[in-house]
């Protein structure tokens, strides 16, 4: 297995704009011709590595059985693989250059936690016209006029910065990667104390819209929200019938996020507090904060960014036979079951936060790393004020061919401090269990309907 190693491609020009983050350089039309060349359309190497452990990228995507339902679980393209080696606390210290620091503190307090891990298929695709937005969105992306850490312009449909050459536009690629245009889907959130107790914190029915990726729009048309949610909770049943809806704005200065929430026992909508930055996420028990959902969510101007590099690591990916078991069947009293997951190495770029200056936040340092084939963050490491690793989380990729894209599925938030963990998105234990949609009107998203969908 080939060790770490950082890439030079592009890196000169990204050392220099790592000393001046505020500084940004313009993608040139003959660069952005490496989208149809050296680069995928996404902007990754299409290349292998020299090892030849990461294969070269081709666009193909599994193909769905004759029947599949839109909604059920998709089936495990890759089920006859079978590991090529196994990482344990025994032999972890060869891997480690190829795994980020929380999951090595795993390894160390927990004798049988292991990672499988599979050959690497690159099946991250997206349909035509993402590509053909992203190879736009190289020349034409642009930070906010109040700064990149508030805000993109001159983007739609694709991630806007496909040659990126500093920390905040990789961000901005993770915060904008292709999901599709809408979902539905019944998701819960677990909570496994340091005790080894397991409950349940909700279970929620989700509509969920991107106008970034609405395939009409124009920079200028999908609006001041990027991403908007709906969720009414089912369980537990003190909270059956409560809701919430949360917008996402692409410009943190002009717009604030917003969020309503309905009370069944109340009757009415009510504007909620900005679920966004360090806010406990109330439904894990204070494990972890908002913007700590999707590995890194909301905002990042509370932070100055540096792009470290390129990178080779162990990452979980094609994890479809996980997303097709219930809650049982994946966790554990101190870690998720390692049979259950699959890793792969892939490429991802490495981004260091350190806390702005005059910015407040729990965590003052954390470090993403996130996938070159679809640009999601796959693994975050964080430090709490006293320079201890405090917090890892790690997301699961899940494979979607209807769409076609590989998404980021359920995740993982460790707190290496106190103990415990908490598994989030989890779209194993109900229906519709990841349904792709056309986006919906906007009443259904909208506050005023929030008190009074059906199903309740």
């Amino acid at each position: 297995m080939a060790r770490n190693v950082f890439k030079s491609m592009m890196l000169a020009a990204v050392g220099v704009l790592a000393l001046a983050p505020s500084l940004q350089a313009q993608v040139t039309d003959a660069e952005a011709q490496a989208l149809k060349g050296a680069l995928t359309p996404m902007g990754a190497e299409r290349a292998g590595n020299a090892a030849g452990t990461i294969p070269a990228w081709t666009g193909e995507t599994p193909v769905l059985p004759t029947g599949y339902v839109n909604g059920a679980p998709r089936p495990d393209a890759f089920a006859a693989d079978k590991p090529l080696f196994v990482i344990t606390a025994g032999n972890v210290a060869q891997y480690a250059s190829q795994l980020p620091e929380g999951a090595q503190a795993l390894f160390t307090r927990f004798p049988d936690y292991r990672m499988e891990v599979y050959p690497t298929r690159r099946s991250a695709t997206a349909p035509a016209w993402v590509f053909e937005n992203v190879f736009r969105n190289a020349t034409r992306a642009r930070p906010a006029p109040e700064g990149l850490a508030f805000g993109v312009e001159g983007a739609v449909g694709g991630v806007p910065f496909p040659i990126p050459k500093s920390g905040l536009e990789v961000v901005w690629n993770h915060l904008l990667a292709f999901w599709g245009p809408a979902r539905e889907a019944y998701l819960s959130t677990y909570v496994v104390s340091s005790a080894g107790d397991i409950d349940l914190g909700v279970s929620s029915r989700e509509v969920a819209d991107f106008p970034y990726y609405d395939a009409k729009a124009t920079p200028d048309s999908f609006g001041p929200y990027y991403f908007k949610t709906r969720r009414i909770q089912d369980a537990p049943a003190a909270k059956a019938g409560e809701g919430y809806l949360a917008w996402q704005p692409i410009n943190t200065a002009r717009n604030k996020f917003a969020a309503w929430r309905y009370v069944p026992g109340e009757g009415r909508v009510r504007r909620g507090p900005s679920l966004s930055y360090d806010t406990p996420d109330p439904d894990a028990s204070g494990f972890q904060t908002l913007d700590e959902y999707y590995v890194f969510f909301g905002g990042p101007d509370r932070y100055d960014w540096e792009l470290k590099g390129k990178q080779e690591m162990i990452v979980p990916y094609n994890n479809n036979r996980l997303h097709s078991l219930q809650a049982r069947d994946v966790l554990g009293p101190q870690h998720e079951k390692p049979e259950a997951l699959r890793y792969e190495l892939h490429r991802v770029w490495v981004v260091e936060a350190k806390l702005a200056k005059g910015k407040s936040h729990i965590v003052p340092r954390r470090r993403l790393y996130v996938d070159e084939d679809t640009w999601i963050a796959l693994y975050s490491d964080s430090w709490d004020d006293e320079g201890r690793l405090w917090k890892f989380g790690h997301a699961t990729m899940y494979n979607v061919p209807d769409l076609p894209a590989v998404v980021l599925g359920s995740q993982f938030v460790y707190d290496l401090v106190l103990g415990g963990y908490v598994y989030g998105f989890a779209f194993g234990d109900g229906t519709p269990h990841y349904k792709v949609t056309p986006l919906h009107p906007d009443s259904a998203l909208s506050p005023q309907a929030l008190g009074t969908q059906p199903g309740r």
